[in-house]
């Protein structure tokens, strides 16, 4: 009994019961203390924090990337637009895997490695964190319904539609418009951050790589609310983008076709102008490149192709080939004697078919030299000169002129430097002078330096630009125009700024102009004469003309021959063959075109250089006067 009552002792648990109650009530009124605490800090004392973070988590700001400005021709033609392309977008920081994400990727896709090494190259580059990368282009609608059905698949993953580069005319104008690239790391440390935060491209050639500025527009920004895969879920506040400024060139497409049509599969430049006031009308380089490839993305294999080429695709001949201009010099050497005295029209000389400096071993010869000695012609004048092309004639005039006076006269056509407006990649050629050689060859300057000048030939270069901007010289009776390829824009821009005129020719009367275009005119006009009295383009071209053209031939050596041997083309590889050349306006009283022709390693200029230029001036002129009327 007594065992019992020691064992159970109620009041002793009551009170175990009591101060545990209390204990628990007071630990329940502590952490409701503290919620209530917590909950004041989270909705009055840190609301505005926590608020943003939410926010934060629901909603994204998104850049949006400027639709590039078109780009027309002068008749409205479209060279550069916007065409509408799916896209693949992968953020990185919205997936936990970024391995499995791509092997799904590739796995919905059916992709090749080749596709996934690009999708690497692509994520490996520079990036704003949280933005989306481009991974894929060009995606094809069945593509876009693939990622759709396996999109619980794909945690950052975006599929976009955006609005890339198109380049219509293809390779037929890639040269003369130029195209865009994907923006590398240099580019990025250049550009301003912002304004190509939602960018992927930036012009890198021609006229979209000069006026990138006005084409490129203004950026803008959505801010937009997300779910939990961080897909757009609906927007919120929109600045849209500023469209860039489209741009409208002197270029008529009908020409460019045209001038690609004559040059034909032949390597070679193009570049026709206007000469009353510079404009391009077509400038064409053969081989080219299809530019939409850099848009839309190529192999490595194609790329290779088009960078490893010996035949130099990306490379624009147009501006940048610096050639001998051989014969198509002469008109500029013989205003030259004019202006500085050292000849006259009326003025005439011997020519034996060949030339010897005084007191030198060295013989020059006519083109029409033969093993045979024969070949000269005759008495020869300026104006014959130009027309039967007379190097003995050229020869002598140089070698009596004072070679600060030629150059000096010579530079006033734009040789040596680029006058162009906006073609600033356009290399400047060279003009040697006896300072040049002494510093690049640690050499004097001597006669036979001044004899090979006479002709176009030893180390004179120029480009077919140059040689244009020349033949438009000639046709505006001495005043000289800039080349320049925009016509308009629809705002005032800023990349060209103030324009200044280039002066007139000086040293020569109207009538001295008037007498050399005569003789160009002979150079294609003049026939039935007999091989010795007819112009030097009158076989290839110079019959049934409807218009009038003045011109001159040109045939540029590329090796030296040795001395009392003929030119043989079959004995020399390809590159090493003559180039042809060809410049030429018309009509002539009143001329809307003026161009220079170049065929690389063609071999002579009358036989084909000419043709392709009448062809040109043909295209040209018709079309004119078909809109005349």
């Amino acid at each position: 009994m007594s065992l019992e009552l020691s064992i159970k002792d109620p009041g002793r648990e009551q009170d175990m019961f009591a101060g545990r109650a209390i204990a628990l009530f007071v630990v329940v009124v502590l952490m409701f203390g503290v919620l209530v605490a917590r909950l004041v800090t989270l909705q009055i004392v840190e609301h505005e924090t926590y608020q943003s973070r939410a926010d934060d988590n629901r909603t994204k700001i998104q850049t949006l990337a400027p639709s590039r400005g078109m780009i027309y021709d002068r008749n409205g033609r479209i060279l550069a637009d916007n065409k509408t392309s799916f896209s693949l977008a992968i953020v990185p920081e919205r997936t936990d895997d970024l391995d499995a994400l791509l092997h799904s990727i590739v796995e919905i896709l059916t992709l090749t490695p080749q596709h996934l090494g690009r999708i690497r190259n692509a994520l490996d580059k520079p990036r704003r964190p949280d933005s989306a990368v481009v991974v894929l282009e060009a995606l094809s609608e069945k593509q876009v319904a693939m990622l759709a059905v396996n999109r619980h698949r794909l945690r950052g993953v975006e599929v976009t539609s955006q609005l890339i580069r198109s380049y219509p005319m293809g390779e037929l104008a890639a040269h003369a418009v130029g195209s865009v690239r994907r923006l590398t790391k240099e580019d990025l440390r250049t550009v301003e951050p912002v304004q190509y935060s939602g960018s992927q491209f930036i012009g890198k050639r021609g006229v979209e790589a000069f006026y990138e500025k006005s084409l490129h527009g203004k950026v803008g920004y959505q801010k937009v609310e997300t779910d939990a895969y961080g897909r757009v879920r609906r927007v919120l506040e929109v600045q849209g983008a500023q469209t860039g400024q489209n741009l409208t060139l002197h270029l008529d497409s009908r020409l460019q076709v045209a001038s690609v049509a004559a040059l034909g599969e032949r390597r070679g430049a193009i570049v026709a102008l206007d000469p009353r006031t510079g404009g391009v009308l077509a400038m064409v380089s053969q081989p080219s490149y299809d530019p939409n490839l850099f848009v839309t993305g190529m192999s490595i294999s194609t790329f290779d192709d088009l960078a490893s080429s010996i035949y130099l695709p990306l490379f624009n001949r147009a501006v940048n080939g610096q050639y001998a201009p051989g014969s198509t010099f002469k008109p500029v050497v013989g205003l030259a004697g004019i202006s500085s005295g050292v000849t006259q029209w009326s003025e005439t000389i011997e020519d034996k078919g060949w030339f010897q400096l005084p007191g030198q071993e060295r013989v020059y010869r006519d083109w029409s030299w033969t093993k045979d000695d024969s070949g000269g012609q005759g008495q020869v004048d300026l104006n014959r000169a130009i027309y039967r092309s007379s190097n003995v004639y050229f020869y002598d005039l140089a070698s009596r002129m004072e070679i600060g006076s030629l150059l000096e006269f010579a530079s006033q056509f734009g040789l040596g430097r680029n006058v162009a407006v906006d073609i600033p990649e356009a290399s400047t050629g060279l003009l040697p002078t006896p300072e040049w050689k002494r510093k690049a060859k640690n050499q004097p300057w001597y006669p036979g330096d001044s004899v090979n000048l006479g002709i176009g030939q030893g180390d004179l270069l120029a480009t077919p630009m140059q040689m244009a901007t020349v033949a438009a010289a000639i046709a505006n009776r001495g005043k000289v125009v800039r080349p320049k390829m925009l016509l308009s824009s629809d705002v005032s821009i800023d990349e060209v700024g103030t324009i200044d005129e280039l002066p007139s020719v000086l040293g020569l009367d109207g009538e001295d102009w008037e007498l050399m275009i005569d003789a160009m005119e002979n150079v294609v006009h003049r026939g039935g004469q007999g091989f010795r009295g007819n112009g030097t383009a009158w076989a290839y071209i110079g019959q049934q003309v409807g218009y009038r053209m003045a011109g001159k031939s040109g045939t540029a050596q590329v090796v030296e021959i040795t001395q009392g041997e003929e030119y043989d083309e079959e004995q020399l590889s390809e590159f090493r063959r003559k180039h042809a050349w060809f410049i030429a306006f018309a009509p002539v009283d009143d001329p809307t075109i003026a161009l220079a022709v170049l065929v690389e390693n063609g071999g002579g200029g009358s036989s084909v250089a000419a043709p392709v230029a009448r062809a040109i001036i043909d295209a040209h002129l018709t079309e004119e006067l078909a809109s005349i009327h």
